[in-house]
């Protein structure tokens, strides 16, 4: 059975960024959500309950075809969200040190081209979905709960959650000020050790 992870921060953490508000609806309600769907769709095949989510995801094509969509978008949403939650950090923010930011740099030209390069991405994904800086460095937008590991694609680094549900309590229609906060609470730490493994 999967289950959702608990945060290493309190709801309140990352405020003024992300509310308190957000943080309990988005974690306790929307993932919690994602997770009860992808056991129930995994009830009656155990040959499948037990991989870790990342390897579940990455042979969906091989999945039974009836539960196959079912577990893309809750599989996803469980996936995406457990990382997103790792990504964000009451003491983020700032530029990446080390060999990831050395290696943005080398790639993008600036840290500040880069972080422009990743907000129009997320600011020109139509509907729901996610923004992606992958372990090659792309940058990368997937539409609902697809990530870039669906079907066996490259790891994640880390994942920007452009879903309404993720900001619509804080910044309402304005996308553009929601993706702005969120830099102040990115967790280069961790998105560092990614990176670096």
């Amino acid at each position: 059975m999967y289950t959702v992870p608990n945060l290493d921060y309190t709801y309140d953490a990352l405020e003024p960024y992300i509310s308190s508000a957000i943080m309990e609806l988005h974690h306790d309600k929307h993932h919690q959500t994602y997770v009860e769907k992808l056991n129930a769709a995994l009830e009656d095949f155990p040959e499948w309950q037990s991989l870790p989510i990342e390897q579940l995801l990455s042979h969906i094509d091989e999945l039974p075809k009836e539960i196959r969509q079912a577990v893309r978008n809750n599989g996803g949403g469980h996936y995406n969200h457990s990382l997103f939650w790792k990504v964000l950090s009451p003491n983020g923010g700032g530029e990446p040190g080390g060999a990831l930011g050395e290696a943005i740099i080398a790639k993008y030209g600036s840290f500040a081209d880069f972080t422009e390069a990743f907000n129009t991405a997320a600011l020109g994904l139509f509907g729901s979905g996610w923004v992606w800086l992958t372990a090659d460095l792309e940058i990368v937008a997937s539409p609902n709960q697809d990530s870039p590991i669906i079907d066996g694609g490259d790891t994640p680094l880390m994942g920007l959650d452009v879903w309404e549900h993720a900001y619509y309590l804080d910044y309402k229609n304005h996308r553009d000020e929601y993706v702005n906060a969120w830099w102040h609470v990115v967790n280069w730490a961790f998105v560092s050790s990614r990176y670096d493994r």
